[in-house]
């Protein structure tokens, strides 16, 4: 089936329907194309892969957002793929100038106080050792809270407990672990 011959409009009508066969058609039709446009944007093969997947899976959502009026079904097509990797590089290029700015934004009395990986692997390991050394409901008390982020309510059904009891054992907790930091 040639380019002219296909009936995008036709194919994303079935697609806001629900007929998976049409997606897969304009895949079979345009896909080698579309992962160009794609690869012409990114640059990346795997990430044109990525964009392109993305993307048929934004066409299959929003088909029935397509109005013949506004244009034709293939320039529809053609503009999500080339929109998600626009979006791609966008986002990529937000993450990397982030990343260097928060470095550039350091000064030196900053990094000095970085700590390495085996400073942190020790300070873990000292960690453990201090929860370790805590009792049983203090201990599950403070891990719900700051593990698993749990409200001082859940907490309490949790341990089936009051809830200012599990406020005095987060407390208690809290001020052993920083005595055995310390």
């Amino acid at each position: 089936m040639t380019t002219d011959s296909f009936d995008y409009d036709a194919a994303l009508r079935a697609c806001a329907r629900g007929d998976q066969q049409a997606l897969q058609m304009i895949y079979l039709q345009d896909g080698k194309r579309l992962l160009g446009v794609a690869l012409r944007i990114v640059r990346e093969r795997q990430l044109a892969e990525d964009v392109l997947h993305d993307a048929f899976v934004n066409i299959w959502r929003k088909a029935h957002t397509f109005d013949v009026n506004s244009g034709e079904g293939r320039g529809w097509v053609y503009s999500v793929v080339r929109y998600q990797a626009l979006n791609v590089v966008r986002n990529r290029e937000r993450e990397t100038q982030v990343d260097e700015e928060a470095l550039e934004s350091m000064d030196a009395a900053q990094l000095d106080h970085l700590s390495d990986a085996f400073e942190l692997k020790h300070d873990l390991g000292r960690l453990h050792d201090c929860l370790s050394a805590l009792d049983l409901p203090r201990r599950n008390s403070l891990l719900y809270a700051y593990v698993d982020g749990c409200s001082h309510r859940e907490i309490a059904e949790r341990l089936n407990s009051p809830v200012g009891t599990v406020k005095a054992w987060i407390r208690r907790g809290l001020t052993a672990l920083r005595e055995c930091m310390g």
